[in-house]
């Protein structure tokens, strides 16, 4: 095994100490655990890349060829899009959605 040694700033450790006494751990055990679990993840894959495929697994619908078709000849910007909706009022939609679906059961 090789030795690694780590400056932090006193904030960094504080918060490190406080998490490790948390969970019944010494600081360098959840040190090595949280660097291992952060090098496991591939080095090639950016986080837009991640986080597509972890939609992809289960949240993300992808665009049909007629809605693709439709972005492609809106001319409208990210922010003209995003002031509209903040003009629009009312409730958000994830509260209408879950209304829609009903209870659970």
């Amino acid at each position: 095994m090789a030795t690694l040694k780590l400056e932090l700033s006193p904030e960094q450790y504080e918060r490190l100490r406080a998490e490790a006494e948390r969970l019944g751990k010494p600081e360098e055990e959840l040190a090595r655990e949280w660097l291992a679990e952060r090098l496991e993840t591939p080095m090639y894959a950016g986080e837009r890349e991640q986080t597509t495929e972890v939609l992809r697994a289960g949240l993300l619908a992808e665009l049909g060829p007629e809605m693709k078709e439709r972005a492609a000849r809106s001319k409208a910007t990210l922010e003209e899009v995003s002031a509209a909706l903040g003009r629009a009022g009312g409730r958000p939609l994830s509260e209408i959605l879950l209304e829609q679906r009903g209870p659970k059961g």
